[in-house]
């Protein structure tokens, strides 16, 4: 194994997840389509050619069996969850998100239970959970005010990982009001997915359409120790974190989760991107990069690295 890689690490591989248990492996989920598949690797670089499980092919023609989009995995309370959006071949507003549970050490093993769909108030898709206080949070891309935009972030508390507690509110976080989150033809914030560090937690979220070379990833900031149900706990970053390098020939960047490397010691963000503007979104390759932080506890994601870039393989990824 050389000292380098390059990107992408998984072609064809759209709206990444990827997890680093306390296993010491990385647990890898994309968009199939018909089937969820969990990737396992030892090391990031070599998700692709990992060990997959294919671990749910829904009924066919049955309640939330079409078009499943966006999977991610999580360790929540000593059991493991998928969350993922499906919906019953229909458009839009039959899309919901649905939960599958797992109490297996490892999840590509033993058997994953349908919980069911969330009873989101409004069709969406992109569920993410975050643990703070002792307490869960369910985040998500709702759908429901055209023609103005798409979709908007919201945010509700969860009872469990699978039953949502809407007496507690249901609260708009950020919509798609800026003009970078307008490209493609929709204004579009979806994708949400939690980041902590310095005393702060970042929801970074993708915006724009998919589809766009201008799909980039938007954040907001929140003091860890305001209430995250308060939409004025947050505040949003008026310019995309991170978004195409047309030097750098990579475009479409977003739908990201992030992990760590191997030993700990460095922040990586994992995001789909396209090869060209006006590519196909089949096309959408998984990367991987390094990032580092500012002077004032911010993530600094830097610029998408080129094809050619000579890439270091991460601290204590086993050569």
């Amino acid at each position: 194994m050389t000292a380098t890689f390059h990107n992408p690490i998984v072609r064809n591989a759209a709206d990444p997840w990827l997890l680093k248990h306390s296993d010491g492996f990385y647990y890898f989920m994309s968009t199939q389509f018909g089937c969820l598949e969990i990737t396992k690797s030892a090391s990031m670089t070599g998700i692709a050619t990992g060990t997959k499980k294919k671990v749910w092919i829904p009924e066919e023609n049955g309640p939330y069996s079409h078009n499943l989009w966006a999977p991610e995995l999580h360790w929540l309370e000593g059991m493991w969850y998928i969350y993922y959006t499906a919906n019953d071949g229909g458009g839009d507003e039959s899309r919901k998100i649905c939960v599958l549970e797992n109490g297996e050490a490892d999840p590509t093993e033993g058997e994953w239970i349908w919980k069911g769909a969330l009873d989101t108030p409004l069709p969406g898709l992109d569920g993410t959970v975050m643990e703070l206080g002792g307490s869960l949070y369910f985040m998500y891309a709702g759908y429901g005010r055209y023609p103005d935009y798409g979709s908007a972030i919201f945010i509700v508390r969860m009872d469990n990982p699978w039953t949502l507690a809407l007496d507690g509110g249901h609260v708009l976080l950020t919509a798609p009001t800026l003009e970078w989150e307008k490209q493609g033809g929709m204004a579009i914030n979806e994708g949400p997915v939690i980041l902590r560090r310095n005393g702060f937690i970042f929801l970074v979220y993708s915006a724009s359409t998919t589809w766009s070379e201008d799909y980039a990833l938007g954040m907001l900031t929140m003091k860890e120790g305001d209430d995250p149900m308060d939409a004025a706990s947050w505040r949003k970053s008026a310019e995309p974190v991170f978004r195409k390098s047309v030097e750098n020939r990579v475009y479409a960047t977003g739908h990201n989760s992030f992990t760590m490397s191997p030993d700990g010691t460095e922040d990586w963000i994992v995001f789909h991107a396209l090869p060209e503007p006006g590519a196909d979104t089949g096309l959408r390759s998984t990367r991987i990069q390094r990032f580092g932080w500012n002077p004032d506890g911010t993530p600094d994601f830097g610029v998408p690295l080129s094809d050619e870039y000579e890439i270091q393989r991460p601290s204590g990824e086993k050569k």
